[in-house]
């Protein structure tokens, strides 16, 4: 029944594609965080976007401060990012113009099965990052100014704590590659789900802490200011936002990874508002 379903909004999306005029500015830059990527979302719905609307999209999967730094400097035309209130601080400075509410999922802390931190019978994040410091117990950190690692530091302050002891190290790189070097080390490490689900099967880690409301995970796109730029493909941009927001692939969405993970990577909210999901 699913792959049926999934078929026929193929069908529908191919159809819409025929009836399309062909863009003026076929060429779009989409910067976007790496759990985007890595997850294999946007492998799945970028190809059904370019069929459909004639544009080639390039997409540069980076942290989402990256991201958020490209539409500064106008080098990108939409973001697809996961950082609400640094995203709120760029459409605040002027230099987003279009900002939807796409989808969430949630943030797990994982590591090694014996736990030496004892972190997977706690009840909160800010707990678990306490007992991991406590332990002095390795941890790898994104520290590449991404989502995650925003996420991260917001919770370290939460607790009053700044990790700095020899075994919390920065490893630069998006999630997929922290997750690797998580995993070699037998180490500490916060992710979200999708890409924790999608590398699973190469990875000695294990998820030990998770529901805290505070590691919710929330998408939204944003279109860059096009006044800013001369060079900015808005129309395009604008195109992305309207197509990642519609009933047809939200509903792609929201099968994503059903039936290999036997759940879904993301849970679609663009019918939601971020009031809904309690995100300030």
């Amino acid at each position: 029944m699913k792959k049926t379903l999934i078929t026929l909004l193929l069908l529908s999306l191919a159809i819409s594609a025929c009836a399309s005029a062909a863009p003026s500015n076929p060429n779009i830059i989409l910067a976007t965080t790496t759990s985007t990527q890595d997850s294999g979302l946007l492998d799945f719905l970028v190809p059904i976007f370019e069929e459909q609307s004639g544009y080639t999209v390039q997409t540069i999967a980076v942290g989402t401060g990256a991201a958020l730094k490209m539409a500064e400097e106008g080098n990108a035309d939409v973001l697809l990012v996961h950082a609400p209130p640094a995203e709120q601080e760029l459409m605040d400075a002027g230099f987003g113009l279009d900002r939807f509410l796409v989808m969430h999922n949630d943030f797990v802390l994982v590591g090694p099965a014996d736990d030496p931190a004892a972190i997977g019978s706690l009840p909160s994040a800010g707990e678990a990052l306490t007992s991991i410091s406590s332990a002095q117990a390795e941890f790898v950190s994104r520290g590449d100014d991404s989502g995650t690692h925003k996420k991260e530091r917001a919770i370290w302050s939460s607790v009053d704590l700044t990790p700095a002891w020899d075994g919390y190290i920065e490893s630069g790189q998006g999630m997929g590659a922290t997750l690797i070097i998580a995993s070699e080390k037998q180490a500490y490490t916060m992710t979200d789900r999708a890409t924790y689900l999608a590398n699973q099967d190469n990875l000695d880690l294990e998820i030990l802490l998770e529901g805290d409301e505070v590691l919710l995970n929330v998408y939204h796109v944003m279109t860059v200011e096009p006044d800013n730029w001369e060079n900015i493909n808005y129309e395009g941009a604008l195109d992305f936002a309207n197509f990642i927001i519609s009933d047809e692939t939200q509903a792609l969405i929201k099968e994503f990874g059903v039936d290999k993970y036997g759940q879904p990577l993301f849970f679609p909210d663009a019918d939601k508002t971020d009031a809904d999901l309690g995100v300030e």
